[in-house]
């Protein structure tokens, strides 16, 4: 509906240049907005305001003749206003409104997809835990709003790929198995140091008695570091394996699971290093290996290789971000937590060094939640390694109410999760207010079939039977749908659909609340099925891109 206003809009300023009332035929792009307050009309432009200097005309002059030069064959337009000092306020015919609910069934579930992202391959990788423990509460966060954003990038006509990159190599992982073979001496009989930096969890106690009953005590034969490896190896795919099926449940499927180790043994990580040290980016001091990131906007340099001959980090995500590129990727998009933002400016760097523009390269940063039970928050103590893991969550509140509320704040505001609240079957709870909708709908459809009305279909006098504000009030929400979604996904914020799915709940409890759909008269009753039938499809459509279910009963 705003494209085809802002085309009347063109059009009528075209006729006015024609006629002589409009000195140029230069008409700069102009805003269509849905004004905040309703008596300002259904939409509202500032094309007088924006031409007022190439036309050398006041813009209430100029909105005078664009109002007089407009053509409106098919109706559309109730009536336009000039407001201030040249908006022009336009008020829509109500029996315009209802071609939108024809589009909404001819589409069906593609009602709302675009081809903005013309086939352009893009990849999200999103969790990327490291392999040393359970995914926790956080990491839940970060996974609703990684897949939601490839869920949305792929409806706008994006090439997508979800990722996984498994921290499988380094530091971190040598002290998950040093931890984890801890454990299994202790649990062998023997005295130890357990030493603060190491994993404190149940789980690691768990991996040792798994490891004690497949080997026995043949580890403490073995030497002491191969021992480590062995269980640092055996630790990490037990949880990785854990990882993947709490994603599942989740309802997270990725198409790439990638290995940090892997880019160590296809050589990617020194070859990736001396194609740097050839072009001077690297450089040698106080006996580490340091990367001019200050020469791509960086605050200083980084270490790539520290004095003892070991990697950082910092070299495998260099190796893998190119080999990101190599693959094919237009653009890469990672998923981090928000304790990361300062890692931002080095990958940037080192992307911009080999050749690439920076540009092509996004991070979402995810805010830390809060989780709560009843308004109070939930004890943690991360000395004794307890935390909430996603399990959790899953098991206590299910996978669709922990999705739509990781996604009803931005992901760069700190989100409160109360478990008591994600349990609830009320208004109270946001998912169960959204999803209730559709099951309600579908009730009604039950109920109409009974009555011996199998379908709703395009009917020109049921259609001019929908004149109620209500009425109107739901269709005009569900136009929105399409613009909303295409702010999701060049924005990457899948918020704006949890908000607008809100938003129409909200239109339809008011609407249900004050008018039955099925009434004794027919050609009503036709009508509103029709309306409802398209709510329930939008509604449909908007929890899938979220990853969440549509109950047809609740």
């Amino acid at each position: 509906m705003k494209q085809k206003i802002k085309n009347l809009i063109y059009k009528a300023a075209l006729n006015a240049h024609e006629k002589g009332v409009l000195l140029s035929s230069e008409f700069p792009d102009i805003e269509v907005e849905v004004p905040r307050i309703e008596s300002h009309g259904d939409f509202s432009t500032n094309i007088a305001m924006v031409m007022a200097s190439v036309q050398k005309m006041p813009p209430a002059k100029i909105a005078e003749s664009v109002i007089k030069h407009m053509d409106d064959p098919d109706g559309i337009i109730a009536k336009a206003e000039i407001a201030g000092p040249g908006f022009i306020n336009i008020f829509v015919n109500n029996l315009a409104w209802h071609t939108v609910l024809r589009r909404i069934h001819e589409e069906d579930a593609g009602y709302g997809a675009s081809d903005i992202g013309r086939g352009r391959k893009i990849q999200v990788e999103f969790v990327s835990s490291n392999p040393t423990g359970p995914l926790h509460v956080g990491h839940g966060r970060g996974a609703a709003v990684g897949d939601a954003v490839a869920n949305i990038l792929l409806f706008c006509g994006y090439d997508v790929q979800k990722e996984y990159y498994i921290n499988d190599s380094g530091r971190q992982i040598r002290t998950l198995g040093l931890s984890v073979f801890l454990r299994y001496r202790e649990i062998s009989g023997k005295d130890i140091r357990f030493p603060d930096e190491c994993y404190q969890g149940d789980y690691i106690r768990d991996l040792a008695i798994q490891i004690k009953e497949h080997k026995g005590t043949d580890l403490l034969e073995q030497d002491e570091e191969e021992a480590i490896l062995y269980c640092a190896r055996f630790a990490a795919k037990n949880i990785i394996a854990g990882i993947r099926e709490d994603l599942q449940s989740f309802g997270v499927k990725f198409d790439n699971w990638y290995s940090e180790q892997s880019l160590y043994d296809s050589g990617k990580v020194d070859n990736v290093l001396n194609e740097f040290r050839s072009q001077n980016i690297i450089y040698e001091k106080d006996g580490a290996h340091w990367f001019k990131t200050t020469d791509f906007g960086d605050e200083k340099d980084r270490v790539v290789v520290r004095n003892n001959g070991q990697t950082t980090y910092f070299a495998s995500d260099i190796a893998y971000h190119l080999d990101k590129f190599e693959r094919g990727f237009e653009r890469v998009i990672d998923v981090w937590g928000a304790d990361h933002h300062g890692y931002i400016p080095r990958i940037k760097a080192s992307i911009e060094a080999a050749g690439y523009s920076k540009d092509r390269f996004s991070v979402i940063l995810v805010q830390l939640v809060n989780l709560l039970r009843g308004g109070e928050p939930v004890a943690m103590s991360t000395r004794a390694g307890e935390f909430v893991t996603l399990k959790n969550v899953i098991d206590e509140v299910g996978a669709d109410a922990a999705r739509f509320i990781f996604l009803t704040r931005h992901h760069e505001s700190p989100l409160d999760f109360d478990l008591e609240t994600a349990k609830k079957k009320t208004n109270d709870n946001p998912v169960f207010y959204v999803q209730y909708v559709h099951a309600r709908i579908s009730s009604i459809i039950r109920k109409g079939r009974e009555r011996g009305i199998e379908k709703a279909a395009w009917d020109d006098m049921a259609m001019a039977m929908l004149k109620e504000p209500e009425e109107i009030n739901l269709i005009k929400t569900m136009t929105a749908y399409p613009e909303t979604i295409k702010g999701s996904a060049e924005f990457m914020e899948p918020h704006r659909i949890t908000f607008y799915l809100m938003n129409l709940a909200s239109s339809f409890h008011a609407y249900y609340n004050k008018h039955r759909v099925l009434t004794d008269d027919p050609v009503l009753t036709a009508g509103r099925l029709y309306l409802i039938i398209a709510v329930k499809k939008v509604i449909r459509n908007g929890l899938a891109l979220l990853g969440v279910s549509a109950p047809e009963k609740m």
